[in-house]
C-alpha cells in the first residue's frame, strides 16, 4: 500500500528545497507519494526536474493562487 506525505518549503532557498526534498524521499518507501509545496520560480524547476533525474516520477506540478507550487512525486 503506497503512503503519501507532505511537506511545505515555502520560503527555503535552493539549494536546500532539493536536499528537504531528497532526505524526505529517501525516508519513503518505493511507490509512496511525496507532496512538495514550493516558491513560484527556480525552486519550482529545479526539484521536478532533480527527482526526475534521480528516477523518481514527478506526477503533477500546479501553481495555485498565493504564487505557491504543489508538486507530487511518486517516489521510483
Amino acid at each position: 500500500m503506497s503512503r503519501a506525505k507532505t511537506i511545505d518549503l515555502t520560503g527555503e532557498l535552493c539549494p536546500m528545497n532539493w536536499v528537504r526534498t531528497k532526505l524526505a524521499l529517501e525516508a519513503m518507501a518505493p511507490g509512496d507519494t511525496l507532496e512538495v509545496w514550493l516558491d513560484a520560480g527556480e525552486a519550482a524547476t529545479s526539484v521536478p526536474r532533480s527527482a526526475a533525474a534521480d528516477g523518481h516520477a514527478v506526477e503533477s506540478r500546479a501553481p495555485d493562487a498565493q504564487g505557491r507550487v504543489r508538486v507530487v512525486i511518486r517516489k521510483g
